[in-house]
């Protein structure tokens, strides 16, 4: 009865399109009131979940994403991935791919990566006759592999739940990161080989090393964040800390482009954004202490176990399960709710906490570009000013591409486990 109560309660508030974090506050609540459980469990939950020094990196990462927004970074990354490869066939089409992987792994968000990157790729395709609706698809999927190549907010809300490690996780998510952008190049290549593309003017030795110039200290920063975390310089957490440093370096000091009384309007971007997703965390994380200390997650993975004895039958199962949670949750929530019932079943499949992670958060990133609540096609669609249906259609190649990577990574592991397997 209290699943009954959790569940219905939440998805029928989901359904009303009432935010999810309040969805779930309020869900957690009546689960608290029918259990029995004093309320200032609530309280306490929610404070004890976000008093974690591993979640100090999101507000961190998010802090440097805007940082190097606002610095002009992703205008230089585009230019000198544009001079790279924007001239050869489908070199947009790169361009968009390449430059999503570079900001991910600087903002770790992948609305983030659509809304900072859109503004400038999206028109540029549009302007070499690309169809509008296939660049906003391309942009949205492409942004979304901001939550799989670290570093990743996702991969720092996946630790708190599972005990895995933050740096390993990132490793993890490299190959697949990659694998999930060579996917997407397909794809799009595929949908616009009908298209009267214009091509871009072949850029001069001196083009290309005046634009590599002009973005080194962008493709350093991923170096730095992620040479950092592997060279055992500092954690995941600490590198977040670094980002933002390194950033306001670059921005005010080398670009120029970052100014004092910009500092204001850059903190409180940062903070609105950090708030929304501990907010969600500090509710979800009561709704999932409610799921273990009432034994509904064991019940619930009991019966998934039930179902089949075949480990691949199951990890099918799973990620359908996340698949179908995508639609409608994100990242955050999604863990938080699910990662719980899914623990148990992967011990006893004797699956790796980071190859599961990996695969859930591959799950969470296709979500991003599947209707009704992928918060990227709306994010693109804001950006292009074309109607979230039309762009329904032109999104089903990248969420097949993604599904392909997506299975691959379920059925061969060294895919997320060969960099982790290199580590200390």
């Amino acid at each position: 009865m209290m699943a009954v109560v959790l569940f219905g309660l939440f998805f029928v508030m989901v359904f009303l399109n009432i935010p999810v974090a309040v969805a779930l506050g309020v869900s957690s609540l009546a689960g608290l009131t029918m259990g029995g459980f004093p309320l200032t469990t609530l309280t306490d939950t929610m404070y004890s979940a976000i008093g974690k020094f591993t979640l100090l990196a999101i507000p961190f990462f998010i802090l440097a994403g805007v940082i190097m927004e606002y610095a002009g970074i992703s205008r230089r990354l585009v230019q000198f991935a544009k001079v790279c490869v924007g001239h050869r066939k489908g070199g947009l089409i790169s361009v968009v791919v390449i430059v999503s992987c570079f900001f991910a792994a600087i903002s770790g968000s992948g609305p983030a990566t659509v809304a900072a990157l859109g503004s400038i790729l999206i028109p540029a395709m549009v302007e070499s006759g690309y169809d509008v609706g296939m660049s906003t698809a391309l942009m949205s999927a492409s942004g979304a592999i901001g939550i799989v190549i670290p570093p990743s907010i996702a991969f720092v809300i996946y630790p708190s739940i599972s005990g895995s490690s933050v740096g390993k996780l990132f490793a993890g998510g490299i190959i697949p990161g990659i694998l999930m952008g060579v996917s997407y190049v397909v794809a799009a290549m595929i949908c616009s080989r009908k298209s009267n593309i214009k091509p871009q003017p072949k850029a001069s030795k001196a083009e290309i090393w005046a634009a590599f110039k002009d973005a080194i200290w962008g493709l350093l920063t991923p170096v730095i964040i992620l040479g950092g975390i592997y060279g055992g310089i500092f954690t995941a957490t600490e590198s977040a800390g670094v980002a933002i440093v390194y950033g306001l370096f670059v921005g005010i000091v080398v670009y120029r482009e970052i100014k004092i009384r910009d500092l204001w309007r850059l903190f409180v971007d940062a903070a609105v954004s950090s708030g929304t997703v501990l907010y969600i965390v500090a509710c979800a994380s009561v709704f999932a202490w409610i799921l273990t200390t009432s034994h509904i997650a064991t019940d619930m993975s009991s019966a998934l176990m039930a179902l089949s004895s075949n480990k691949y039958v199951l990890l099918l199962l799973i990620n359908l399960i996340f698949l179908i949670a995508g639609c409608f949750l994100d990242a955050s929530s999604a863990f938080y709710i699910l990662v719980p019932i899914v623990l148990p079943i992967a011990n006893a499949l004797n699956v790796d906490l980071i190859h599961l992670g990996v695969m859930l958060t591959t799950n969470m990133a296709i979500g991003l570009i599947t209707p009704p609540v992928g918060i990227n096609l709306y994010v693109g669609c804001s950006i292009s000013k074309i109607p979230v249906a039309e762009i329904c259609k032109k999104i089903v190649p990248f969420v097949a591409a993604g599904i392909i990577t997506l299975l691959l990574i379920v059925f061969f592991e060294p895919l997320s486990m060969f960099l982790p397997n290199l580590m200390h």
